[in-house]
């Protein structure tokens, strides 16, 4: 997945920018309070990019599954 498709994603579920690192960004849902790390690649693995988007959406009751 393209970088820039990841952080679109994640912004449509209320995610903001809290802070860069090193060699990511760290996005929070303040919704849910979650942050996580997105690497400064141009391609994200597929399974990197759909465990950020389960960890940052907002459907606090959906299971894994």
């Amino acid at each position: 997945m393209k970088r820039v498709d990841l952080i679109k994603t994640i912004e449509g579920f209320g995610c903001v920018l809290i802070r860069h690192g090193a060699k990511h960004d760290w996005y929070r849902n303040p919704n849910t309070g979650v942050s996580q790390p997105v690497p400064r690649h141009r391609e994200i693995k597929e399974h990197l990019a759909r465990r950020m988007i389960r960890m940052l959406r907002n459907d606090e009751g959906e299971r894994d599954g």
